[in-house]
């Protein structure tokens, strides 16, 4: 099981703790590949009957068909609605702002006041930067690059506040751990990367069998015992002695997956979570 929660994530918790009751609507900024595993329990017990906005990000590297089961899935919540996005779409604004004129409502004399939340690298300060027209806050393909709160006035009534994003100490089931560590929100450097992507691509063998073929030109079986070694040969990422590097495998692997070179792919269903939840 992968846990992880720095002291600066459990800052971050008690600073969206603190803002929460001066907030009039959040928008939780989701992985649109992991939307279950990249949901933080613990916001949906801080904000309370405060409505919420989710937003399925990074819509571009997930399985379209799986986005649309997962929009159904959180759109019969109560008080939650559900938008899907990828960088660089045109008419989010007007978009976002015709979902909170319905779900929060501006008191007289002062906009809406919004928080955006979400998961480490799941894409909220990029989405900041496009609701505001502007590159106010700084973005990176990694965790942890917005390093504290800050207030932005994008008007039409409407005050977004970046914040940290923060994971849970528990990461349970096993499956969310792993799902995050694949998706890139949690550091690379806390994890151990053969293990992440021996996950990845039994997935895959399982789920995607064809997107390995169409990608390495190679055939893995849904049982294969250790399928990085033959990824590796493969890929003819060997050692000295025509040995198989197993921690290029892996890295590689994982790069291509979270930039998208294997197609747009979903590492969970609402049915998969339904079953795990049930047994």
């Amino acid at each position: 099981m992968i846990n992880w929660f720095p002291g600066h994530m459990n800052t971050a918790k008690r600073e969206i703790a603190k803002a929460m009751p001066k907030t009039d609507l959040v928008i939780e900024v989701l992985d649109a590949r992991i939307p279950y595993s990249s949901e933080n329990p613990l916001v949906a017990d801080m904000r309370g009957d405060i409505p919420c906005i989710q937003i399925l990000n990074k819509k571009d590297l997930a399985d379209p068909e799986v986005t649309e089961q997962w929009l159904a899935q959180i759109e019969s919540k109560k008080g939650v609605l559900a938008m899907a996005h990828q960088q660089g779409e045109p008419r989010l604004n007007q978009r976002l702002l015709d979902r909170v004129a319905k779900l929060a409502t501006a008191r007289t004399g002062r906009p809406v006041s919004a928080m955006i939340i979400g998961i480490p690298n799941v894409g909220k300060s990029t989405l900041l930067n496009a609701l505001s027209g502007r590159a106010i806050a700084k973005t990176g393909n990694k965790p942890a690059v917005t390093k504290r709160t800050q207030r932005v006035n994008v008007g039409k009534g409407l005050v977004l506040w970046d914040t940290p994003g923060f994971l849970w100490p528990k990461l349970s089931p096993a499956d969310c751990g792993y799902r995050l560590a694949v998706s890139g929100a949690i550091s690379d450097r806390i994890v151990d990367a053969e293990e992440i992507a021996d996950y990845a691509l039994r997935f895959l063998m399982a789920r995607y069998p064809e997107r390995i073929a169409e990608t390495y030109g190679l055939e893995l079986a849904d049982g294969e015992d250790d399928p990085l070694e033959p990824l590796g040969q493969a890929r003819n990422y060997l050692r000295k002695g025509g040995v198989v590097d197993r921690e290029r495998t892996a890295t590689a692997l994982l790069r291509d997956l979270r930039a998208g070179a294997l197609g747009r792919i979903s590492l969970e269903t609402p049915a998969d979570w339904s079953r795990a939840l049930n047994r």
